[in-house]
């Protein structure tokens, strides 16, 4: 997200993210709900984090929502699609040859689908090339 400042530093925002060195940084200078940590595959900790999700979107009702992955970006997805919300998803440059497992899952419930190699379009219709974030 950094890589985007550009674009979002115009824009009322808020963070839902999980506590870690890099997201510590803007603690203070933006508006950030923690989550916990959610583990590719860690079933519990996505049962678990969805209510508190859901609530947060809800609350929060935001016009758009843009993901750069991880974990949580299932659970904000699912919770963008119940509530109506544009749900904007930016797979990670790191993935060039297929989708991550959040990225298989969200690109089904996205409004828009970015990758950062343009060889995954064959792959993946939906997703769309316009260069990288670095």
């Amino acid at each position: 997200m950094r890589y985007l400042e550009s674009f979002w530093a115009q824009h009322d925002r808020v963070w839902l993210t999980d506590h870690k060195q890099d997201t510590d940084s803007i603690s203070g200078v933006e508006t950030i709900h923690w989550v916990p940590y959610q583990g590719p595959r860690d079933i519990l900790s996505f049962l678990r984090n969805l209510p508190k999700v859901l609530k947060l979107v809800s609350g929060q009702r935001p016009d758009v929502i843009v993901s750069t992955g991880a974990s949580i970006a299932v659970s904000v997805a699912i919770a963008a699609r119940l509530m109506g919300i544009r749900f904007i998803f930016i797979e990670s440059l790191t993935r060039s040859q297929d989708l991550s497992i959040s990225g298989k899952i969200v690109y089904y419930l996205s409004d828009e689908f970015y990758v950062q190699w343009p060889k995954l379009c064959e792959k993946y219709p939906k997703a769309q090339f316009k260069g990288v974030t670095v």
